[in-house]
């Protein structure tokens, strides 16, 4: 969707000379205004009164509550920039948004992040409900102070939220099982490896491990299945040693499925002669993962479409805002799998906004 934004740049003026031009305000040269309105028909771009007159009666604050991003896990990187993309967009409806991010390994970090959080006085909140237990109470807080709320990425059951958007993880896994099973046809052995930090609090990893084993259990294919718990995966050295010191005990094992977005940790901790005789399977198209996928270490990967998932979760908190409108209380986005070959025109939309617009 074109923005002011954009035909100020195209016309090489400011915003304020496209606005004043929008409403006959006067102020611009003919010469200038010629060439805006030149730009504007081309691309058919008109100001919509219904946004118009939104912005300026309504005021609304959305605020975001997600993990932050570094360059060893930089999978929530993409939802924040699908967030910023859409707050691009809904700030002409007057809805403004504020992100708030927390480490995803600290419940304290998250309760805390979130009481700053409410000092914004939101009109409505977009949660990584990561930590069960916190959530409760945030959502306790929320209910309370009669703030709306909904759930990003991770999808948890007992809640008033108004929607979820992300994945279907339950379907994702069985996806991630087919897959498998359809590399390695012969009765095999696979091995499930987590990180401690979703052994039990990360629904979404809980339901793609029951989605996969749940494939075999459907299709009544015979298979064996191991899981491996690493407490640290931040820790190379130790991470290889227990993965591999694994692998060589359990020589049987064709096939390792990761549920989450860490299998390219894993990838480069195991050892190549192992390395070679696997079919590894894992989540999310982060650079680190998709290197893997293209040097073959990794043979599939699932994305959950994070980059959208943050868009349409801000889209659809502005609509409820302004519209009313009810959404759907299970907004699942599509599953995509990558390969190497396919890799390249996934998540288009967030490489392009990226490389115009934000280093974050």
């Amino acid at each position: 969707m074109i923005t002011i934004k954009d035909i100020a740049k195209e016309a090489n003026v400011s915003e304020g000379t496209i606005d004043r031009v929008l409403h006959n305000r006067g102020g611009v040269s003919k010469k200038t205004k010629e060439n805006i309105k030149k730009i504007l028909n081309k691309h058919n771009f008109s100001v919509n009164p219904v946004a118009s007159a939104l912005a300026k009666k309504n005021k609304f604050q959305i605020a975001t509550l997600i993990p932050e991003h570094n360059t060893t896990d930089l999978f929530w990187k993409s939802p924040l920039l699908g967030i910023l993309k859409a707050s691009k967009e809904v700030k002409n409806f007057g809805v403004q948004i504020t992100n708030h991010t927390f480490n995803q390994y600290n419940p304290k970090s998250y309760l805390k992040t979130f009481q700053t959080l409410l000092k914004t006085k939101p009109s409505a909140v977009i949660i990584v409900p990561i930590f069960l237990k916190e959530t409760k109470l945030i959502v306790k807080q929320l209910e309370k102070l009669d703030i709306p709320y909904t759930f990003l990425n991770i999808e948890i059951e007992g809640f008033k939220n108004f929607a979820f958007v992300g994945q279907d993880s339950y379907t994702a896994g069985y996806i991630a099982g087919k897959l498998m099973h359809l590399s390695l046809p012969k009765q095999s052995v696979f091995l499930i490896i987590q990180s401690k930090h979703n052994f039990t609090e990360n629904n979404a990893i809980t339901k793609r491990i029951e989605g996969f084993n749940g494939y075999f259990i459907k299709n009544k294919i015979r298979e064996e299945t191991l899981t491996l718990k690493v407490d640290n995966l931040n820790n190379l050295t130790e991470s290889a040693q227990i993965i591999n010191t694994f692998l060589k005990q359990h020589k049987a094992v064709k096939g390792v499925f990761v549920p989450s977005s860490r299998i390219s940790i894993i990838t480069n901790s195991i050892e190549n002669n192992y390395l070679k005789t696997l079919r590894m399977i894992g989540f999310d198209n982060t650079p680190q993962n998709i290197d893997c996928l293209k040097n073959d270490s990794v043979s599939f990967l699932i994305s959950q479409k994070p980059f959208d998932q943050g868009y349409e979760s801000i889209k659809l908190a502005t609509d409820f805002l302004l519209k009313k409108k009810i959404p759907k209380n299970k907004v699942y986005l599509p599953i995509d799998i990558l390969t190497k070959e396919n890799v390249a025109y996934n998540e288009r939309n967030e490489f392009v906004f990226k490389n115009e617009n934000y280093n974050v």
